[in-house]
């Protein structure tokens, strides 16, 4: 259970820390890199709209619910008590992984929006 958890949380750091908003690719001819520097920042912050901390906190509680359960039903206290743990990382680690990637995509359609063709 211990490898559950240490997994799940070496899963967590790479979805948020691969999966950056900032990271975005625009076909570079006919850009005016001050702008387009401008336009970035002004994307970043509606990006930053998306809550990605609620949406782990939520997914690590239903994690940690159903794996309490399951450890319930199919072995004791202390079976439910490490089920939980391990549900509640995987299950942070998940919903924190789809809003990095909604954050993305908010970033990616702030631009397209702004007229830049997004390659990414």
């Amino acid at each position: 259970m211990r490898a559950m958890i240490i997994l799940g949380t070496a899963g967590l750091l790479l979805m948020t820390g691969c999966t950056s908003t900032k990271r975005i690719v625009v076909d570079p001819q006919g850009v005016d890199q001050a702008q387009y520097q401008q336009d970035l920042a002004e994307c970043g912050q509606v990006a930053d709209q998306v809550s990605t901390g609620r949406d782990a906190a939520e997914g690590a509680v239903g994690g940690a619910v159903i794996g309490g359960i399951l450890g319930a039903i199919f072995g004791d206290s202390g079976t439910a008590g490490r089920m939980a743990g391990g549900g509640a990382v995987l299950g942070g680690a998940g919903k924190a992984g789809d809003a990095q990637q909604e954050k993305s995509q908010v970033m990616r359609n702030c631009m397209r929006g702004r007229g830049y063709r997004v390659l990414n």
